[in-house]
């Protein structure tokens, strides 16, 4: 008697099989891309609920009193908080196998061997579609893209809404922008290997506070071969603890009274732009997802087989948003005219 297998048995291994994996796939993603490795490594990856995600902001602050004996102890009313409110952005990945792929690898060893292909390449295009997002404007697919660091960190800062909130109006809303090639002639109007170092020190040491500052530094090729060859063997501060051991090329910025890690982001198929440098205080980021939602598969049970089509289907997905909480301390410094 033949060996009868049932178009549900197949979706149930299909199924099962995107499942299996799924507890992984936050790891595949953050360990793609160094921001979210860093805000997942620092518990910055949070939950929401409700239709829009609201993050609290604190826009103003307490004033102290010196005072002595009888003096007015003085409480005015001040608005300390208030919220950004962010739309979640949703992606799925498909993973579908027409009946003639399962009935062309009928044997259990075979049809696990095509599940695999196409759960891995579902996985890479996960991947690449959420490193694109996290340096977008947020503007794909007519809006629904994760808003990125070309938004949250934009060259324009006092241009267009982020969070609900008009960067026009509130200066309190504003990362910083520095262009090479005008922020300090004395320093020089290009990154090389001269000028990048007196260039970030300047920087990190206007655009932070006390413990405040950018821990990150995100470089393209130019800004980080131009780091590298800044440093000579014995002064370069290779990062081999976190970033360094995930695969990225780390290494660490140490100047003006601060430390941050450096990472290369650029090469074949990159979403960084050229010429640039990201410097990121990543306790202000959050990655806000749905718990419901977090690169789970999207049907229940078994999958689904499209009426129209002799196939099974299951997807991954994703919902939520890359969030800010405080703009002061995030900066991006790129270099407009590199042939200055």
């Amino acid at each position: 008697m033949p060996n009868v297998t049932s178009n549900t048995q197949y979706q149930q291994i299909l199924s099962m099989a995107v499942e299996d994996r799924s507890s992984g796939y936050e790891d595949l993603v953050s360990n793609n891309n160094a921001l979210l490795a860093v805000m997942r490594r620092k518990g910055l990856w949070q939950t929401y609920s409700g239709p829009k995600i609201r993050q609290t902001l604190q826009v103003g602050k307490q004033v102290a009193q010196w005072y002595s004996g009888y003096d007015q102890l003085l409480n005015p009313a001040i608005d300390l908080f208030n919220d950004a409110f962010y739309d979640p952005k949703m992606i799925v990945v498909p993973i579908i196998l027409s009946y003639q792929e399962i009935l062309n690898n009928q044997g259990d060893a075979q049809l696990m061997d095509v599940y695999e292909s196409y759960i891995s390449a579902a996985e890479r295009a996960l991947e690449d579609a959420m490193d694109a997002g996290i340096y977008s404007d947020g503007l794909a697919n007519g809006g629904k893209q994760i808003t990125g660091l070309a938004t949250a960190v934009p060259i324009a800062n006092t241009v267009g809404t982020y969070g609900g909130i008009d960067r026009n109006l509130n200066t309190i809303w504003r990362t910083q922008t520095f262009d090479a090639n005008s922020v300090v002639p004395a320093i020089g109007t290009q990154v090389n290997s001269t000028t990048i170092r007196p260039l970030l020190n300047y920087v990190m040491t206007k655009q932070s506070r006390g413990r405040d500052y950018a821990d990150l530094l995100l470089m393209s090729p130019e800004h980080y071969a131009a780091y590298d060859a800044a440093t000579v063997a014995q002064q370069r501060q290779t990062n081999e603890t976190s970033l360094g051991k995930l695969g990225f090329s780390a290494l660490e910025y140490i100047g003006g009274g601060k430390r941050a890690e450096i990472v290369l982001d650029g090469g074949i198929g990159s979403n960084m732009p050229a010429n640039t440098t990201f410097g990121l205080n990543t306790d202000s980021l959050r990655l806000r997802y749905n718990p419901s939602r977090n690169f789970d598969k999207l049907f229940d049970g078994d999958g689904q087989m499209p009426i129209d089509k002799d196939a099974i289907a299951q997807f991954i997905g994703w919902m939520g948003e890359l969030c800010m909480t405080n703009p002061m301390f995030n900066w991006r410094l790129y270099d407009s005219n590199p042939a200055a």
